[in-house]
């Protein structure tokens, strides 16, 4: 297989995957992924801005402006919005519970698109809904601790066990606000970002810091070689987040020496797995912990999170491009090879870009003709040719 064949055929599905409304989140034929997702959108939209191609960038304006134009009233971002035959419009802010990602996900997606097309216009017209949207996640930090609540399946991993302050929802909204501020710069931004990348770098990994958010946990808590995924009111949830750690890694949180633990962490995490890629979340749940059952009762419609699959455990193509792309700037030949193990997951099954794959037995799981999975590919792809996301 050449990887221009590979890249060409990732291409090619995000292509497949267009509507005029925006990214559909897989080319297949399956009515819950026939929609435009905000977080699925977006990543999509931002492997289609570092590709280039004008009719993907165009899918993706017009993906930021359904998400726009079905804003809730109070700020809050779609889960995903979808159009039937008669072109009447669902709106969904999401399931078992409302989905906390979708407002950090469309900010990032409106500024880069803004930056990488050199349209700010385009920004400036969406600013008061950006704005509206970084409101309600203040609103959700309840205690106004600078650290947004929560919910359990409120964000990309619906159906896993995280709840609290998550710290992917915590990086991710740091990364937008990082974004609209790099666009229109403004104190109360800036003084935001200064407030919550310190209470994600003193309450997220065990150092000396003097004022952690729940002491009792703090004094308790061992040391780990990446940020933890949550806290909650009963303690921490230590284990790894892939895509928390990623996006961390991308965006230049926390000193170079614990960057590059993280790194060290993940590299060892890699190499003893067959797929030699990172799994969405580490380790699984087994019937044996504590907290399977909540794990098994967290599903609308049917249990995937058998252990080594889907979030708990499973590896995600997606996940691993951020990954990739967080690795290029200082170790180069570690995404490349990330690179290559994603290229090879996206091209089995005849180029099926599975939606995941199961991290014990390389099974492939999830859906097919996955957007989002040639997306991973794409931005790193991109990313090791010398491209940039807004940061």
């Amino acid at each position: 297989m050449k990887a221009e064949q590979s890249y060409i055929k990732a291409t090619e599905l995000l292509a497949k995957a267009r509507s005029d409304k925006g990214f559909l989140a897989s080319a297949s034929d399956i009515t819950n992924y026939k929609r435009v997702w905000a977080r699925d959108g977006v990543i999509c939209g931002l492997a289609a801005l570092l590709d280039g191609d004008e009719s993907l960038v165009e899918t993706f304006k017009n993906t930021l402006i359904t998400l726009a134009d079905n804003q809730h009233k109070h700020g809050h971002i779609p889960s995903n919005v979808f159009f039937n035959d008669e072109n009447k419009v669902e709106v969904s802010f999401g399931g078992l519970a409302g989905r906390v990602d979708t407002i950090s996900w469309f900010i990032i997606g409106v500024c880069n698109y803004a930056s990488l097309t050199k349209n700010i216009n385009f920004a400036e017209e969406l600013k008061p809904k950006m704005n509206k949207g970084l409101q309600l996640l203040e609103a959700w930090e309840f205690n106004y601790n600078h650290l947004i609540y929560v919910p359990r399946s409120g964000n990309w991993a619906d159906e896993y066990i995280t709840e609290g302050h998550i710290f992917y929802d915590q990086v991710l909204r740091l990364w937008a606000l990082k974004c609209i501020n790099s666009l229109f710069p403004n104190a109360e931004y800036q003084e935001k970002i200064n407030h919550i990348t310190e209470k994600l770098a003193g309450n997220y990994r065990k150092t000396d810091y003097k004022n952690p958010f729940h002491p009792k946990a703090y004094k308790t808590l061992e040391k780990k070689s990446f940020w933890m995924a949550s806290i909650n009111p009963s303690g921490y949830q230590t284990m790894f987040d892939a895509l928390g750690n990623s996006i961390a890694l991308l965006i230049g949180l926390g000193d170079t020496d614990f960057q590059e633990e993280i790194i060290k962490y993940s590299e060892k995490l890699r190499a003893s797995l067959p797929l030699k890629l990172l799994p969405a979340f580490w380790e699984p749940i087994t019937k044996e912990h504590e907290d399977w059952k909540l794990l098994e009762n967290n599903c609308k419609y049917e249990f995937r999170n058998v252990p080594f699959e889907f979030h708990n455990g499973g590896t995600w193509q997606m996940v691993n491009g951020f990954y990739g792309m967080s690795l290029v700037e200082n170790h180069i030949e570690k995404a490349t090879n990330v690179l290559s193990h994603i290229k090879k997951l996206n091209a089995l099954k005849e180029f099926g870009f599975y939606e995941n794959f199961n991290s014990k037995t390389s099974q492939p799981t999830g859906v097919e003709n996955c957007a989002w999975s040639a997306a991973g590919e794409i931005a790193l792809q991109q990313y090791v040719n010398g491209k940039r996301l807004l940061v």
